[in-house]
């Protein structure tokens, strides 16, 4: 995605014809999260009761300003079917910044885990960390098995309602030229690594339009409406996820939106 050298990001015109969502949004994203956490209570049984995996290794990355944490119910799941879930163990999530290598870091963190568990990795992220689990499997197609995005910013992130405070916390600008370099190369295609993008058309963090993949060969997009920070604990999204990782290596098929489930999906 490209814009002018000279238009800067966050006024009021679009960027890229796509809009950050709305505050009023915003403001209903703690309740909204609150009741979707809920709702994993009466679901429990039925999410506990899913078909089991074949067990290889999955690593969760949070998303921005988050830690490990933000993920542990999401893991405590995984193994309930049979995973063997993994934290990114790289503290709070705050970016690129040019204090550390955290590509880098990654990078080591993920070969680790192919070499401890003998097989490739699935790597889940929710929001930024999406965004880093995408450009880990593309440094990397070796030891990825597959990739899970929950509402990350493959796009131009001035389409968020975060952007501002993401340059604050990294001390870097999204107008620098490597940063923009890198953000226009977001929706290149991953040889060989099936891609699963799930967003939501009432996210209130990330606009739904750079939440979604372009269409490609073993690339996916699954609708879900819901909150942005809910996606960690939202039942619809671990059935979904629980659908996706039970695939058998080298043979993904995209998710089937049929009967019923089309009330949760489209």
């Amino acid at each position: 995605m490209h814009k002018s050298r000279d238009q800067r990001p966050g006024r009021a015109t679009k960027v890229d014809d796509v809009s950050p969502p709305s505050w009023l949004l915003t403001l209903l994203e703690a309740p909204r999260a609150l009741t979707e956490a809920t709702a994993l209570i009466p679901m429990h049984p039925l999410l506990s009761s899913l078909a089991p995996g074949d067990g290889h290794a999955v690593m969760t990355l949070p998303g921005f300003l988050a830690t490990d944490r933000s993920m542990r119910v999401m893991r405590q799941y995984m193994r309930r079917w049979g995973y063997d879930a993994q934290r990114w163990e790289l503290g709070r999530n705050v970016g690129l910044t040019w204090q550390r290598d955290l590509e880098k870091l990654l990078d080591e963190r993920l070969e680790l885990l192919f070499e401890e568990t003998g097989g490739k990795i699935s790597l889940v992220g929710w929001s930024l960390g999406g965004l880093f689990a995408r450009e880990m499997a593309r440094r990397n197609p070796q030891f990825v098995r597959t990739v899970i995005t929950l509402g990350s910013p493959v796009g131009d992130p001035v389409a968020t309602n975060v952007w501002r405070l993401y340059e604050f916390v990294s001390g870097m600008s999204l107008q620098d030229q490597d940063i923009r370099r890198r953000i226009d190369k977001l929706h290149e295609p991953i040889p060989d690594v099936p891609v699963t993008a799930i967003y939501s058309k009432t996210d209130a963090i990330v606009s739904w339009k750079i939440a979604k993949v372009p269409p490609g060969e073993n690339v996916e997009n699954i609708g879900i409406n819901m909150s942005h920070f809910g996606m960690g604990f939202n039942p619809t999204v671990f059935f979904a996820l629980a659908d996706r990782l039970r695939q058998a290596e080298g043979e993904w098929a995209p998710f089937e939106i049929s009967g019923l489930r089309k009330l949760f999906y489209h």
